[in-house]
């Protein structure tokens, strides 16, 4: 990392900032080029291991991706303030922000967890229990990261 006053090296923090963004964007390979897509989200630390969460519909070029290289970048960013400063040399400007960027392995998350795991992204979202229409449960996919590696940074 260029900027190591920014960086993010408590895994508390990094989460703090997980916590607070609303999207996820994911980055698959696609024939040696990237294919990123923004994603709803949810994580769980699960033995010690942080997993992401996503769902979508049944069908699509995610899932065709996936299938051919589970491997997944991710990127989230939130706290976004344009600072400008007048000066003798006029105007300059930067912004206040906190990120995370990281890397990880997909894997489809079981039927039989696929509730627990869609509880767990609408966690992320707002405190209500959840339930589930069964008849759309059923045509929902979920999909996993494990977290392999991660960094966050911030100003």
């Amino acid at each position: 990392m260029r900027r190591s006053d920014r960086e993010l090296k408590d895994r508390e923090q990094i989460l703090a900032v997980m916590k607070k963004c609303g999207v996820c964007r994911l980055a698959l390979n696609d024939g040696g080029y990237p294919y990123i897509l923004p994603l709803n989200f949810g994580m769980e630390e699960k033995e010690g291991q942080l997993v992401l969460y996503f769902h979508g519909a049944e069908e699509g070029k995610k899932y065709e991706l996936i299938k051919k290289d589970s491997r997944a970048g991710f990127e989230m960013d939130c706290s976004h303030e344009l600072v400008t400063k007048n000066g003798k040399d006029g105007c300059s400007c930067t912004m206040k922000y906190e990120s995370v960027i990281g890397r990880g392995r997909i894997e489809p998350v079981p039927d039989g967890e696929k509730q627990d795991a869609l509880c767990a992204l609408m966690r992320h979202y707002h405190e209500e229990e959840c339930a589930f229409n069964q008849a759309v449960l059923s045509r929902t996919r979920v999909f996993k990261l494990i977290v392999e590696q991660m960094s966050g940074k911030a100003r």
